[in-house]
């Protein structure tokens, strides 16, 4: 799909021309979570149109960078963050890690993903965080592959899966979640703790559960947590062509977490009006389309335009878990207590 960036950046110049700063700070930081990518033109026509360079600082999975954004509230390491997701958003709005900015850019983002009332944080992308499995192992193994959250309880499958540990990953959060929102409060600590018997292996990272323990890029496991846009990226990165993907999602209904990922403003930015300028940035179409591609996620902005290639091979679910942002708030540290005195006993 041809890409029109001048175009929309023109266009975006001329809406968010009225907030551009009156002073211009050499240098931007955001700072992000491990997995941020973004193409560097795009970047480029920021810093051009501000005369300015944008640093990204990356401090680990969402939950690790969110630990340092709150420890370092009182001298904060950058001016935006992006990368908290709805499963850690409670902690960051109590903490008061983030300045309110209402981006005029939202009055184009669909209310569903509009999730903080006070704008201290605004949507960037979602996804869909679902079960990965790697085909050749299974066809290799001659062994059916799981379909659902119950069938990793089968001996079949003893030492097969790997999976993020929530207190640190957004994925491992959202597996979490999925697992609260199917087998509800009451019975889903049952299903963890069948899980660690039939050999569950907890690591800190989507990085190394995907690229050091599953085993398409080597490891052992070959079911892994990881996202519904997973298998096209193993497509369209594939350093030999390949007619369809290696792995492929699970998708069936009630075994994906939906995560939406948000930005906001640091509280204490030095400069905080290139930070909003930055944050409309990140809702523009021309940001937006360029993201799906490198994180392989969704632009919030419906103005957006997937690419086809992303598109073909997308899976996404008709069903996924539903856990309620009000609920999260209210359970989540809980919740995190009683898994860890299950499965980190």
């Amino acid at each position: 799909m041809k890409k029109t960036y001048p175009i929309m950046l023109a266009a975006l110049m001329f809406i968010i021309s009225a907030c551009s700063p009156k002073a211009e700070p050499d240098t931007l930081t955001v700072m992000t979570h491990d997995s941020f990518s973004i193409s560097e033109d795009v970047v480029a026509a920021f810093e051009d149109m501000y005369g300015v360079e944008v640093r990204f600082l990356k401090l680990g999975d969402a939950g690790s960078a969110l630990n340092k954004a709150i420890l370092s509230m009182d001298a904060p390491l950058a001016d935006v963050f992006y990368g908290v997701d709805n499963t850690f958003l409670s902690r960051a709005l109590e903490e008061g890690v983030f300045e309110p900015y209402e981006s005029p850019m939202l009055a184009s983002i669909p209310a569903e993903f509009l999730l903080d009332d006070e704008f201290r944080v605004v949507p960037i992308d979602y996804g869909d965080v679902c079960l990965n499995i790697d085909l050749d192992y299974f066809a290799e193994q001659g062994l059916e592959a799981p379909s659902s959250l119950d069938d990793l309880l089968d001996p079949a499958y003893a030492g097969l899966l790997v999976v993020e540990n929530p207190a640190t990953s957004s994925p491992g959060m959202a597996f979490l979640l999925a697992t609260i929102g199917h087998f509800g409060e009451s019975h889903y600590l049952e299903y963890w703790r069948a899980l660690v018997e039939n050999d569950v292996l907890i690591v800190n990272d989507w990085e190394t559960a995907y690229y050091a323990e599953f085993s398409r890029w080597g490891g052992t496991r070959p079911i892994v947590v990881s996202y519904g846009s997973s298998p096209p990226f193993e497509m369209i990165y594939a350093e030999e062509p390949m007619q369809s993907p290696a792995t492929a999602a699970i998708t069936a209904d009630d075994t994906c977490y939906r995560q939406i990922e948000f930005a906001g403003i640091l509280t204490g930015t030095t400069h905080r009006e290139l930070a909003e300028a930055w944050i409309d940035f990140m809702l523009s179409p021309a940001f937006q389309e360029d993201l799906p591609m490198q994180m392989f996620m969704f632009p919030v902005n419906p103005d957006a335009q997937l690419d086809e290639t992303f598109v073909e091979f997308l899976a996404i679910p008709e069903q996924p878990v539903v856990v309620s942002s009000e609920a999260i708030v209210d359970n989540r540290e809980a919740w995190l207590e009683a898994w860890r005195g299950v499965v980190l006993q």
